[in-house]
């Protein structure tokens, strides 16, 4: 019993003492993940609601990404010159915006091209937030502070996709604007309680002079790092592509229900696990952290393969969720430690954009290879590329000429 109040003070004292503007990030993520509706069930939106085909909604989604990416680029620029907040203000509004209109649209192709808007303006916004925590933490504290973020992602999360698999089937239009709604109250709280945050910064975050690829040519093991995230990513996609079309396999009308089911439980498992996780990883490399994360990731998606039970889809979830903890919780962390603070929005969009590649080519890759050789072969192939590039992410601390310590 000592033992256990002797974890749950250090797991309270981790996260005491933060940033007033990080508990406030907190709960604006908690309000706009409580209503992530369309995003968990954009597959199913494209295939059982607007008439796509398997393949094609694998298009979509990965033309759409496609789209994403010069956008995250705008959006880091902007971020280092005109700020953080504006960016964050003015580009979340309009997706929110983009939603409200799908709110009154039919099942069409007309729907799904605001959906794609909606993708583009949130991405020009996305590297704002990890640039604004990066700018109000410290090393000593930062890996507390995106942790805390995160919780409060999965949090809503936790609610978000179990709201949105009731509303699918019969309320497709008041899914698209209780997602908008959620977002518009999160910006509210961040237009009157976040402060401009763009600061300098010492030692590796100390401001630079110069393009984002000389910082990075500087920071080699930032390139190895986005390259083997590139390959997490591309099997984390499956998550939201591939396994909510097994359930709709397996389980017909039920599979979106159940797969709203399997959002609530990673979200659950989220707020059980990463206290903990961030107490008892304190000391680690923050590599070797993300490579355990990966592992998980090849175990789990790798039983895909042969799993059938509802039953076995929880436990799988639980196993990927610590996984993605892991990643999760020290992703934003290593990359803003290596970041000058000059740098820090256009690194916050190029970094996540090379390794986010393999996000968005998840679901055409894998609509290819659910085509061409089967549900289950492709799975044992996701499984075996992510247990490799996990063994590579181990050992390349160790290939790089510059010793970052404790990173």
């Amino acid at each position: 019993m000592k033992l256990i109040d002797n974890k749950i003070k250090l797991i309270l004292n981790t996260y005491s003492g933060l940033p007033v503007e990080v508990y406030i990030l907190f709960i604006c993520k908690m309000i706009n993940c409580m209503g992530a509706f369309v995003y968990p069930l954009l597959s199913l939106i494209l295939t059982q609601k607007i008439g796509f085909s398997i393949e094609d909604a694998g298009f979509f989604v990965t033309f759409t990404a496609f789209f994403q990416a010069p956008c995250m680029l705008l959006g880091g620029k902007l971020v280092d010159t005109i700020g953080r907040k504006k960016v964050l203000l003015i580009f979340q509004t309009l997706g929110a915006f983009c939603f409200i209109i799908c709110g009154f649209l039919n099942p069409s192709y007309t729907l799904a091209k605001f959906i794609m808007c909606a993708s583009c303006f949130y991405s020009i916004a996305n590297p704002a937030y990890d640039s604004i925590i990066g700018d109000i933490t410290t090393k000593e504290n930062r890996k507390a502070s995106f942790s805390l973020i995160y919780m409060g992602l999965n949090l809503g999360f936790a609610i978000g996709p179990l709201v949105g698999g009731l509303l699918f089937k019969n309320h497709l239009k008041i899914l698209f604007i209780g997602d908008a709604f959620t977002t518009l109250i999160s910006i509210i709280l961040i237009r009157y309680f976040i402060k401009e945050t763009y600061r300098k910064n010492y030692t590796l975050e100390k401001a630079e002079h110069g393009s984002i690829f000389k910082v990075i040519l500087k920071r080699p093991i930032l390139i190895s790092y986005s390259l083997l995230m590139l390959i997490f990513q591309f099997a984390y996609s499956q998550w939201g592509f591939a396994i909510p079309i097994q359930l709709e396999t397996l389980f017909g009308d039920n599979g979106a229900q159940y797969f709203g089911f399997l959002g609530s439980c990673n979200g659950i498992i989220v707020l059980l696990f990463t206290p903990l996780i961030t107490v008892l990883t304190q000391k680690y490399n923050l590599l070797s952290i993300i490579a355990t994360g990966g592992i998980l990731y090849a175990i789990s998606f790798g039983c895909c393969s042969f799993i059938s039970k509802l039953s076995a889809f929880f436990i799988i979830v639980v196993i990927m969720t610590i996984g993605e903890v892991f990643i999760a919780t020290n992703s934003g962390t290593f990359i803003n430690n290596l970041t000058p603070s000059s740098h820090r929005g256009r690194m916050n969009s190029l970094l996540p954009l090379i390794y986010g590649s393999g996000y968005t080519l998840g679901p055409t890759i894998m609509g290819k290879l659910i085509n061409s050789i089967g549900l289950s072969d492709a799975w044992l192939i996701i499984g075996i590329t992510t247990c490799i590039s996990a063994i590579l992410m181990y050992f390349s601390n160790y290939t790089n000429k510059i010793n970052y310590k404790n990173f």
